[in-house]
């Protein structure tokens, strides 16, 4: 028997207190597409990019046929005859497309480059993905993100690998290009090239694949041949079993309409998304990424152009479209978002101006001066009611915990009149006992008649904590389900359904 091109035995990572891979194990066999699947927080993109140099493993081995494998970073990787093509553009928009194709190896002749035979291999690599009537010359800006998607796979190609990781290579590609993008790794898979391919698009893999790995929890699930599986097996292989078993019983009866939303869209990936959330109602948005989940949360909150649809509000219903978060927050909006470090903090500030931020007290006979003791006496009290730990309140947030931080990042907002509550992952890097903790604010927020829409990837979070579960998929309403009829497979079936062939586009 020969070695498999790529062996991974025993493979783990973590970030923090996050364990991502817990001891996988994976093959890789010359000449074959092996699709790898999972939900969100699965691992499919830090073995990825551990295999690609781009992450290192904390323990495990892969090995490059009879030869240890173990590459200091993507040039490492590349010169292994590894290229990673990923989901996230590279395209650097002031570049032309052929720079953009050879930037790691330009041509030169005698130290300038050499833009005649640029041009000519960049004109072949484009001709490989279809792109063959692309002016080179041109700025990467001018293209669309389809023809950037392909300009990227075309760079990945003209790098000559023996294996190629594709990580969703189709997510903004229409049915010609994914054609012709299929036919080119049918020919590469003739040729012998090795391809691991990750994508949500179930009915691809059945298109394109010779095998199917599934990864759960950081742990191969099941490698199967795609021809002798269905799609409602791979959906119950990726799904498992909740960790948790609902605890919020749903509340008797609906409060009265908070928030309707009818057929909004916003920036292409939010495609006609309605919804109803009532008063002391918790509805959780659920899906995988890329499903319009946090791009839903911030179109309601003014963070971005609503460019259809309309939003109503209260009992009365009356029309809603904020021009800017200010708007919205003055209309009774909390948001908290999620990337806590970049967008959530105001990180060289301290616990107290993060924590008083959304409500600064003002001095009573001196207007735009902040009244510091109130603000101090108010902080102190806030800060002991989430049970935030921290040194005083003079300390830089970011020297506190994850879990802490996200405390303040909440409890900013308990000062104001909010009457609907957007969070974006809010549990997101924290620990069990905070965790708890936030989730019993939440519940006291909803008791209290507040409105709450929560979007997260994390299953067991919406089970444990929502009264309806709304699933999002490519950008539509895929499924929307109460405590009695969530089921883990249900819950993946409708995440999955919005990228199959034939859904609304």
């Amino acid at each position: 028997m020969t070695a498999p091109r790529l062996a991974i035995h025993g493979l783990k990572k973590s970030f923090g207190t996050n364990v991502v891979l817990r001891g996988l194990d994976l093959e890789l066999e010359p000449g074959e597409v092996h699709a790898l699947i999972g939900g969100n927080g699965a691992g499919k993109s830090t073995l990825s990019k551990i295999i690609a140099g781009l992450e290192s493993a904390d323990a495990g081995e892969m090995r490059l046929g009879d030869n240890r494998y173990r590459p200091r970073d993507r040039r490492g990787a590349q010169a292994a005859g590894i290229v990673m093509v990923l989901q996230e553009l590279t395209v650097l928009p002031t570049l032309s497309v052929a720079e953009n194709l050879f930037l790691a190896a330009l041509p030169a002749r005698a130290g300038v480059l050499d833009r005649r035979r640029l041009r000519e291999t960049a004109r072949a690599a484009l001709e490989r993905v279809g792109l063959r009537s692309l002016d080179p010359d041109l700025p990467a800006v001018s293209l669309g993100v389809g023809h950037q998607q392909l300009v990227e796979i075309a760079a990945g190609l003209a790098r000559r690998g023996h294996i190629l990781i594709l990580d969703e290579p189709t997510a903004a590609l229409t049915g010609a290009e994914i054609e012709t993008l299929f036919a080119l790794l049918r020919d590469l898979r003739s040729g012998g090239t090795s391809i691991l391919y990750i994508s949500h698009r179930l009915d691809e893999i059945a298109l394109i694949a010779d095998r199917v790995s599934i990864l759960r929890d950081g742990q191969l699930v099941a490698t199967l041949p795609v021809r002798e599986t269905t799609r409602d097996r791979l959906i119950e292989l990726m799904a498992g079993a909740p960790a948790l078993a609902p605890t919020s019983a749903a509340r008797a009866g609906r409060g009265e309409l908070a928030l309707r939303l009818s057929d909004v869209r916003s920036g292409g990936v939010v495609r006609g998304i309605s919804l109803d959330l009532h008063r002391g109602e918790i509805v959780g948005l659920g899906g995988l990424i890329g499903a319009g989940r946090s791009e839903l949360l911030r179109a309601i909150f003014g963070a971005a152009p609503i460019d259809g649809g309309t939003m109503m509000l209260g009992r009365e219903q009356e029309p809603f479209a904020p021009a800017s978060t200010r708007e919205a927050v003055a209309r009774g909006f909390a948001f908290v978002p999620e990337d806590r470090k970049h967008h959530g903090l105001f990180a060289p500030l301290s616990v107290r101006t993060n924590a008083s931020i959304a409500r600064l007290p003002i001095a009573r006979f001196l207007p735009g001066v902040v009244d510091h003791t109130t603000e101090a006496a108010e902080v102190t009290a806030l800060l002991r009611q989430l049970q935030v730990r921290y040194a005083d309140d003079s300390q830089p947030i970011a020297e506190l915990s994850g879990g802490n931080q996200q405390k303040v990042v909440i409890g900013r907002w308990l000062g104001r009149d909010v009457q609907i509550w957007l969070l974006d992952e809010p549990t997101r890097g924290v620990d069990v006992a905070a965790r708890r903790s936030i989730y019993a604010l939440l519940r006291e927020r909803a008791a209290a008649g507040q409105s709450i829409l929560i979007a997260s990837s994390d299953y067991d979070e919406l089970a444990t904590l929502c009264d309806r579960v709304i699933v999002l998929s490519n950008g539509v309403v895929t499924g929307e389900f109460s405590p009695p009829t969530l089921t883990p497979e249900a819950f993946m079936a409708a995440a999955f359904r919005g990228f199959e062939k034939g859904a609304a586009s």
